[in-house]
């Protein structure tokens, strides 16, 4: 009793402090989502981005580091924010009563981060083949991850470790808490992890839970009856971790509104069931369709044919935009067809230059409605200083 009144009425003060942080900024999240109750079943990938989800793309080929820093402040829905700020409120103060302050906060960041840095080596190609254990650490998508589960699973390898090592000095209480006692939790855990394999980030929680452990073989806890002074070194590691912190968010406002990575915006339009169209596509579609255009044009103006079977093929493979984008397309395909046909089997001058003045008329109102389309719906996908081509005169 004598040990546990000494421990356990030490503050929690950066306890409660990361509780506020988590919930300040799932409240802002919640904000920039629309303030609607709907959002908060799963945010938006652009806020889960724009806030720091951790995105190997946007790790690895545009160098924004801080997203192995900030996932540990956010969270993709309200279950999660709950889930994990009541493990914090449970697992939290024991750490911090018995390590101090300034050493918790470095367990948290420290172990939070490599969690992340966990979850950022086990994504693997698409098209690599995953067994049932492997699909367990093993992901095959890039999509933003995010949350503190691993620095939680990083607190909690600190109380088994803790447990462990300084066993033969603690109150019978304390043993059956901690050490061997958190086994059932710690294997419960990883077995939720298996089962929902895909949807919890298994490898941050055993990177966080690892890091945890390792840490506490190293570091020696405050016992009862010690002083409360701490080391300089540690002091400064506790700033650094929390300066760290502060970058990061920093470092994400001013990337806040960069847009989502093209194959996200494909993911997320696929999960929203709406139909995928990426500035890409808007490139190819309007590539086509001025190449279309010129062979039609080199039909009408030289009689030369040779070019319409690529145009017509490249305006089958583009892919869709709306309704009228595809309209105007096929119409134009059909306008190559017939173009192709005048030449090739229209028997007199005649006949080939009536066939070309009436098929004239018709490609005069395609081509007001297509740079009417152009002004408006296409003025929308970027594409009006990619297609001022010069329409052709049948």
């Amino acid at each position: 009793m004598r040990f546990a009144r000494a421990v356990l009425n030490r503050p929690y003060k950066f306890t409660i402090a990361l509780l506020i942080a988590n919930i300040f900024v799932f409240i802002l999240m919640w904000q920039s989502s629309g303030a609607t109750f709907g959002v908060l079943d799963f945010f938006p990938y652009e806020v889960l981005v724009a806030y720091g989800a951790k995105v190997n793309y946007l790790i690895r080929e545009q160098h924004q580091w801080w997203r192995f820093v900030t996932p540990m402040f956010i969270h993709v829905n309200l279950f999660h924010l709950m889930v994990n700020m009541y493990s914090l409120w449970v697992v939290g103060p024991y750490v911090e009563k018995l390590y101090g302050s300034a050493k918790f906060v470095v367990f948290w960041i420290v172990t939070g981060v490599i969690g992340v840095v966990a979850s950022y080596l086990t994504v693997v190609p698409a098209d690599r083949q995953l067994g049932r254990l492997g699909s367990f650490l093993l992901k095959t998508s890039d999509m933003p991850s995010a949350g503190a589960s691993g620095a939680l699973f990083g607190l909690v390898g600190v109380l088994f470790v803790f447990g462990i090592k300084f066993r033969h000095e603690l109150p019978e209480g304390f043993k059956r808490a901690f050490g061997t006692g958190l086994l059932p939790m710690i294997v419960l855990n990883l077995f939720i992890g298996y089962v929902a394999r895909g949807f919890i980030d298994n490898a941050a929680h055993l990177g966080g839970l690892v890091a945890g452990g390792l840490i506490a073989l190293f570091v020696d806890y405050r016992r009862p009856g010690e002083r409360s002074g701490m080391a300089i070194t540690w002091r400064v590691l506790q700033v650094g971790c929390i300066a760290l912190s502060l970058i990061g968010f920093i470092k994400a406002g001013q990337h806040f509104r960069d847009p989502l990575p093209e194959y996200l915006t494909q993911q997320k339009m696929q999960l929203e069931g709406e139909q995928i169209v990426t500035p890409s596509n808007f490139v190819t579609y309007a590539k086509a369709m001025t190449e279309a255009q010129e062979a039609l044009n080199l039909a009408h103006s030289r009689g030369d044919v040779s070019s319409i079977d690529g145009a017509v093929s490249n305006l089958q493979a583009v892919p869709s935009l709306d309704p009228t984008a595809d309209e105007l397309r096929k119409q134009l395909g059909d306008y190559l067809v017939r173009a192709k046909a005048i030449e090739e089997e229209t028997t007199t001058p005649d006949k080939k230059l009536a066939a070309k003045n009436a098929m004239g008329k018709e490609f005069l109102e395609w081509a007001k409605a297509y740079r009417n389309w152009l002004s408006t719906t296409g003025q929308n996908y970027g594409l009006v200083e990619a297609t001022q081509e010069q329409s052709p005169q049948p």
